[in-house]
């Protein structure tokens, strides 16, 4: 999680206090906004620059326009915003932020440009304090969402001979994500940049922060930071005094030793708040900001994956930010719902998709304990591409970028620089060992790597991009794309002896919906393709992680049924309206990191009671990963549905199996039905059982079992 400033109260704040606000301030500047396209390109000589033209229409940021009647509008569209900035906030300094607008973005205020961007997915800022002025002030944004042959995304070259070389996503122009505007008097904290190092029982955390003077003149600050535990005490505080000289920066660092800390885990994430205050000489708050952070220790060792010294197999899916009712404009709400979801499928590791993701997505990972490795979308780029002078310094420049907004994040596993490129050719090595070292000198201690395709539709080709890379990421469609079903098993064991140094993230598989000959009958062939994948790459310990492709069906111009020029592509457990298929019940249940068996007592009368053997999964199997903080629940219900008997949530230990009794006062002589729920800390479910006791009565019809819904021992008679 991350804030800036003081979250507001800002035109109240601002006015109350009469043009002495006491520390950099946000106004929101999300919600209503005109837009309309500019077909013709005639918004720049046309005067737009200065307000909406006719036939703008009312809409909602973030927003994109590529929904609804400009769904396949590609080019230029502008977004027009009018604000009152209050009298007391005017002689301070002021800058306008976008969370991420898609492509390339031009910016006036009160019709002046004010800058430009290039990137869809990272946040940006411009220095517009001397564009506004007391009262009502305006924006104008001219967006062009269409790709090029050296923009990031931009034209799939490798499919040249296809025909078809969009990239495999909605181009979704617009404002997508948070637009504020943030206020400074005399300071501001950029950034706050964190690392953190674990040794026996201790944790130590260092953040250098970059200090801003935003003044004319020198200025003397005092900065202030305190950490703060998963309960809210606070174990640490730091501060430090400085001399900034004018319109200059410094990056002082603080440092912080914590005692027996609670560790950042897979699936049982623990979170401490980072907090810095920056004060002037008098005392006064300028600027503040807050970060988590998850102290935890992430190696790889013998080619496999280790957290906190415990080996562990981790499995996902890919999410896309897509829906039909928001397109790549997500609401916090969408982002909370879709990661439940994730949080019921048992995702712990994802990549999660092929561009940059929102602090929300960020902060949930975080909190549920899932591993991430984000990618910036360069996707199918050929040798030519990735060889072009232009495209380096923007994959550097939106790289920064990215890690500038995820780069704290204790779920950051590691970086992913492209997608299903020409890696192998001498150009596309060049520029994997461009972007790593620019990465490693940018966030040293963090992994490198990138997804390829070729290691498993080629496997013999030449791949010293593959060996430099810190772990190997292979999309790996067996039984479509990359070969038969059967195939998988032979390519693991020639990867083996290929890389024998290296663990393997499958980065991708799935069942593409176009294979088949419909939906329902795609969906029964990916059941079955998971299925046996799955098993596949259990048996080699090397395969330290498996992300299924993808979570949700999502819009594109390829991978579509025969006849389609573009729609939603067929490859997700549940459709683009979220409503689930039976490949979703077939992977919740595959990926469960336990075990429950249940076992009845049967006494005089009746049921009296059960008995289960709650187990973790054995370490080495995929998924596995150490299960702490867990908690159990039962509940019985009879043929009425009445309740016989349940438990509150409770402490249960997996460090081992574990037994769980339950039991009820007056015995049951006839159909009971109990579910035993496992949960995590955040209350998703992890596991568990349901199962039905039928007593057996002397000729009474044989009662046929549903194995989706027994245990292995469903009845004592």
């Amino acid at each position: 999680m991350r804030t800036i400033g003081n979250f507001l109260r800002l035109l109240i704040l601002a006015l109350a206090l009469g043009g002495h606000a006491t520390a950099a301030t946000r106004l929101d500047l999300d919600g209503a906004w005109r837009f309309r396209t500019d077909s013709k390109g005639e918004g720049l000589s046309a005067g737009w620059t200065t307000g909406p033209p006719e036939g703008a229409r009312a809409v909602t940021v973030p927003h994109t326009w590529n929904l609804g009647q400009d769904q396949a509008f590609d080019g230029v569209g502008w977004y027009f915003k009018t604000f009152v900035l209050p009298e007391g906030l005017t002689d301070r300094h002021v800058e306008l932020n976008f969370g991420g607008t898609f492509y390339k973005s031009r910016i006036f205020v009160n019709g002046v440009e004010a800058g430009a961007h290039e990137g869809g997915f990272t946040a940006y800022h411009l220095d517009v304090s001397k564009l506004v002025r007391p009262g009502e002030n305006r924006i104008a944004v001219a967006i062009d969402n269409r790709p090029g042959l050296a923009t990031i995304p931009g034209y799939a070259m490798r499919l040249q001979a296809s025909g078809n070389v969009w990239y495999d996503w909605w181009r979704n122009g617009g404002i997508l994500r948070d637009v504020w505007l943030s206020v400074a008097d005399g300071g501001l904290i950029r950034q706050q940049t964190i690392t953190q190092q674990l040794s026996a029982d201790r944790a130590t955390a260092v953040t250098r922060v970059r200090v801003e003077n935003v003044d004319a003149e020198t200025r003397a600050y005092r900065l202030t930071a305190a950490i703060e535990d998963p309960d809210g005490r606070v174990v640490g505080r730091a501060e430090q005094t400085l001399r900034v000289a004018a319109s200059g920066a410094a990056e002082p660092s603080l440092s912080f030793t914590v005692e027996r800390p609670q560790l950042w885990n897979v699936g049982a994430a623990k979170l401490y708040r980072l907090s810095v205050q920056l004060r002037d000489e008098d005392g006064r708050l300028l600027d503040e900001r807050t970060d988590t952070i998850g102290f935890r220790k992430i190696e790889i060792k013998d080619r496999k994956l280790y957290v906190n010294s415990r080996a562990v197999r981790l499995t996902g899916m890919t999410r896309h930010q897509d829906s039909p009712w928001e397109g790549q404009a997500e609401s916090a709400g969408t982002i909370r719902q879709d990661w439940n979801d994730l949080a019921a499928l048992h995702v712990t590791l994802t990549r999660p998709v092929h561009y940059p993701q929102p602090q929300a997505v960020l902060d949930e990972a975080d909190r549920q304990g899932v591993l991430l490795v984000p990618e910036i979308p360069i996707w199918q780029m050929n040798e030519a591409q990735l060889a072009d002078p232009r495209l380096l310094p923007l994959a550097k420049r939106q790289m920064d970028e990215m890690i500038a907004e995820a780069g704290n994040h204790p779920s950051v596993l590691a970086w992913s620089v492209m997608n299903e490129s020409d890696a192998s050719k001498p150009g596309g090595l060049a520029f994997f060992r461009a972007m790593k070292a620019h990465i490693n000198a940018l966030d040293p201690g963090r992994f490198v790597t990138f997804a390829d395709s070729d290691v498993s539709i080629a496997p013999w080709k030449p791949a010293q991009a593959l060996r430099e890379a810190d772990f190997i990421m292979a999309n790996a469609y067996f039984g479509t794309w990359s070969g038969g079903a059967g195939s998988v098993e032979p390519w693991l064991d020639f990867f083996d002896k290929a890389y024998p140094d290296k663990m393997l993230i499958i980065s991708e598989f799935g069942w593409p919906g176009p294979f088949s000959a419909d939906p329902k009958t795609a969906d029964a062939a990916r059941v079955e393709n998971l299925r046996g994948q799955m098993a596949a790459f259990e048996k080699r310990s090397f395969v330290g992680g498996a992300i299924f492709w993808t979570y949700q069906d999502y819009h594109s111009n390829r991978n579509l049924y025969a006849g389609s020029v573009d729609g939603y592509v067929d490859h997700g457990v549940v459709d683009e309206y979220r409503q689930r298929k039976p490949s979703y019940a077939a992977w919740e249940h595959r990926n469960r990191a336990l075990d429950v068996s249940v076992s009845w007592t049967v006494g005089e009368g009746g049921l009296k009671g059960f008995t289960a053997k709650v187990a973790p999964s054995a370490a080495g199997t995929l998924p596995s990963y150490p299960l702490i903080g867990q908690r159990v629940r039962w509940k019985a219900l009879d043929q009425n549905g009445a309740v016989v008997g349940e438990s509150p949530p409770t402490d249960i230990d997996l460090g081992a199996p574990a037994i769980v009794t339950g039991a009820w006062d007056k015995p049951v002589d006839g159909v009971v039905r109990l579910t035993l729920d496992v949960l995590t800390l955040t209350g998703v479910r992890s596991g568990g059982e349901t199962a039905e006791y039928r007593p057996f009565k002397l000729g009474s019809a044989p009662f046929p079992p549903d194995p989706a819904q027994l245990s292995s021992n469903p009845a004592v008679h």
